[in-house]
């Protein structure tokens, strides 16, 4: 694998439309993300609101039989919709369109490119599990980095960690930060620590320009792996990632649907496997994600050995933690280790996991 160059996380079946036979290979739909380009000009992101309700993909029109989606197609063949109280916010960055709406049940809702971030009613699972997944596996962290998480949840939850000494953020779009303080407060007040350091720009640059050894733990809160964000899930991120920590650092990462991306899950194993020393997958369950659950690859590198499945440093025994800021909602040690208990089919269908 080494010597094959670097490959991101196109299915390895599939790599340059061609199958081992040299034959043009069938691409699976789930795989249409990794081929996925920009939406039409007239795409934006407000027209996933149709009659009052946000769907998410909003497809339209093409060449007769064929089907075009708004932006990318990270679960064909089905939508999640939430009905539209009102459009608070809708702009285009210079990445992404943003749109805030308040929606019927699940309050204020952020939505990138078309693709729900949050929601203020289940936030909190997504936030709480990739904050203290990475930050309870190691003993007294000091230097937090965190890519992406512009929205500040991340931060809110890192806080809570008394030992932590310095949280840098490196978000690349500053309209996110903007469009949380005004309409996510709750999420945003992590921006309001001290400890934090923010740093608006390119996280592959600012990662480059970091000393080695420099962090315990890094956690990257990014969108998915499409577009600007594809770097961030090839190879050399990772080795760059890597670098970046001090031995027996932690990175803990995004990684998608077990129902839907299951071989995608399994390149992103395969690739942490040749950079880092100790690779598992964990997961949680966030209701307006795709599929309800969502994933994370916990990685550790060199050093120290790291138990991931069960908490060395338990949230419940920091003085404080569970009430800083916001009470906590979701996680606690033993949701930590349940994360780590893996369906018979994922693992079955992933078998980079088997050797866990």
């Amino acid at each position: 694998m080494e010597g094959e160059g670097v490959k991101g996380l196109a299915c390895q079946k599939t790599m340059d439309g061609k199958a081992s036979n040299g034959k043009e290979a069938v691409v699976p739909s789930c795989c249409l993300k990794a081929m996925a380009c920009l939406p039409e000009e007239d795409a934006k992101c407000h027209s996933t609101v149709v009659s009052g309700w946000f769907s998410e993909p909003h497809s339209r029109s093409g060449k007769k039989g064929e089907a075009v989606y708004f932006n990318n197609p990270m679960w064909p063949g089905e939508a999640h919709s939430l009905k539209v109280e009102k459009v608070l916010f809708k702009d285009k960055s210079e990445y992404q369109e943003v749109l805030v709406f308040e929606s019927a049940t699940y309050g204020k809702v952020l939505v990138l490119d078309g693709i729900v971030q949050l929601t203020e009613k289940d936030e909190f699972a997504y936030q709480e599990m990739i904050a203290h997944l990475p930050l309870c596996s190691t003993p007294s962290p000091k230097n937090v980095l965190v890519v992406g998480g512009g929205d500040g949840g991340v931060l809110r939850e890192i806080s809570r960690h008394s030992s932590v000494e310095v949280i840098d953020i490196c978000e690349i779009d500053k309209m996110v930060i903007d469009v949380s303080k005004k309409f996510f407060p709750e999420l945003a007040v992590g921006f309001e620590d001290p400890r934090v350091q923010l740093h608006i720009g390119d996280a592959v640059e600012f990662l480059r320009k970091s000393p080695a050894g420099k962090y315990d733990a890094i956690i990257v809160d990014s969108s998915d792996p499409v577009g600007p964000a594809l770097a961030l899930v090839e190879k050399p991120f990772f080795e760059t990632l890597a670098r970046a920590l001090k031995p027996g650092g932690i990175l803990c990462n995004m990684a998608e649907s077990m129902w839907l991306h299951t071989h995608l899950i399994e390149d992103m194993i395969s690739i942490c496997r040749q950079t880092f020393k100790n690779v598992q997958y964990a997961w949680s369950s966030v209701p307006t994600y795709p599929s309800g659950v969502i994933g994370f690859v916990l990685c550790s590198t060199e050093g120290p050995a790291v138990d991931f499945k069960n908490p060395i440093n338990p949230i419940e025994k920091l003085d404080g933690a569970m009430t800083y800021k916001r009470e906590m909602k979701f996680y606690n040690s033993d949701m930590h280790r349940a994360a780590f208990a893996l369906p018979t089919f994922l693992r079955r269908e992933v078998a980079s996991l088997l050797a866990s």
